[in-house]
């Protein structure tokens, strides 16, 4: 009975949290706040001041962050579907490959500099929280933004992002240390895993796409579990192949994206996968961000030299990294004025850097807890900063829906 008890509590307390997240989305919606900010905090206090309630191991919720995102990127990348995708392409790939490894090297400056700490725990930090978040962006371009060209970007940036960024922490880490042998390393494994992650997501998208078409001469009807459970094999399957598993079913949701019949419109099958996925994804949001609040500890972030430099970290990355040194690697492309400041001004960080975080608390990396607690104070810094602030930059610059493409890229959260 004791454990079923316990179990019944967890159940309790995490459907009472997914209800107060649904019923604060119209507060979100008023104070322009995304919801993921209030899950982060609201899942930190509980774990503080509500008995029985902990942070799950660093294997449960690596597991349980892992499932989420393959949700969410598998619904981030059908919304951005291929026609988009391809028409951003060299943006997408120059911002997400070529920008998160300028932003990784900006970044482990400042917290150099910042922190005090040697270089290669500098780099993981920068490692860490280089990526763009896909649940964080997706949800505030899906519910606000018609951004045209920049939203596109900013939505496949951090759906490429992300996969850079996880292979990218797991060579670092194999490393295990600075040095040139230490670099050819890191870029081969690097490499590698973008190539296999890339070739079984198109590949695998591409067959999926087909079975979807087959199902829908039949009504349809099983096509949205065909789907998640193809983008799960993708997942599994590159993974086994030593690729991106993330990477697989961010392009495998490009690929599969877009499906339209000749009048331009999605038939009734279609906008049913369509409506499965992006409420799957919000799912996804809502348990990824309460699991990793659950890891946060609010005594580690009262410490000043935890929030002052990820504060100050924070800051730099939106004020000074992310314009100069994205912007640098945007320089080839040709984008609108207002486009382009949009882009360098919107790149927000969220559950995948949390992830990265954890990943040096789970390798023992030395004074992991500290850098752990600057990472998280860099997240809320950027989710309640730039979150609240993105919608109205969108309305100055004249992005705002309702004054670009009428059909925006719609994320999952």
């Amino acid at each position: 009975m004791g454990d079923a008890t316990a179990f019944a509590s967890a159940l309790v307390l995490v459907l009472l949290i997914g209800l107060l997240a649904l019923g604060s989305a119209a507060l979100t919606r008023r104070v322009a706040l995304p919801g993921p900010a209030f899950l982060l905090l609201g899942a930190a206090l509980a774990a503080r001041i509500v008995p029985g309630v902990h942070a799950p191991t660093d294997t449960t919720v690596e597991r349980i962050v892992t499932v989420a995102l393959v949700a969410i990127l598998l619904d981030g990348g059908m919304q951005v579907g291929w026609p988009r995708f391809r028409a951003e392409a060299g943006a997408i790939t120059l911002t997400g490959v070529v920008g998160t490894a300028l932003t990784i090297a900006g970044a482990a400056l400042v917290t150099h500099l910042a922190v005090g700490v040697d270089g290669y725990q500098s780099l993981l930090v920068g490692t860490a929280v280089a990526p763009t978040d896909p649940a964080v962006v997706f949800s505030v371009l899906g519910e606000r933004v018609a951004a045209g060209g920049a939203g596109t970007i900013l939505a496949g940036e951090s759906g490429v992002n992300d996969p850079v960024g996880i292979a990218l922490m797991a060579a670092v880490l194999g490393a295990g240390h600075l040095g040139m042998s230490a670099v050819v390393q890191v870029g081969s494994r690097f490499l590698s895993a973008m190539a296999v992650g890339a070739a079984v997501g198109v590949v695998g998208g591409g067959m999926l796409r087909r079975l979807v078409v087959r199902g829908e001469r039949s009504g349809g009807r099983l096509t949205p579990f065909l789907t998640a459970a193809g983008a799960v094999l993708l997942y599994g399957g590159a993974t086994l192949a030593h690729g991106s598993g993330f990477l697989a079913v961010f392009a495998a949701g490009i690929v599969l994206g877009g499906r339209q019949n000749r009048s331009g419109r999605q038939n009734r099958s279609g906008r049913r996968l369509e409506r499965f996925h992006v409420a799957a994804a919000g799912i996804g949001e809502m348990v990824v961000f309460t699991v990793l609040g659950l890891t946060v500890d609010l005594s580690e972030l009262a410490r000043t030299d935890v929030w002052l430099p990820g504060i100050v970290l924070g800051a730099v990355l939106v004020l000074a990294v992310r314009p100069v040194l994205v912007g640098a690697s945007l320089l080839p492309v040709d984008l609108p004025r207002t486009e382009r400041s949009f882009v360098l001004l919107s790149g927000l960080k969220g559950a995948v850097p949390l992830l990265l975080g954890l990943l040096l608390v789970a390798a023992h990396v030395p004074d992991a807890s500290r850098l752990y607690g600057i990472v998280v104070v860099v997240v809320v810094f950027s989710v309640v900063v730039q979150g609240t602030l993105t919608p109205h930059l969108a309305a100055a610059l004249h992005l705002s829906a309702g004054d670009g493409d009428p059909d925006p890229p719609a994320g999952g959260a």
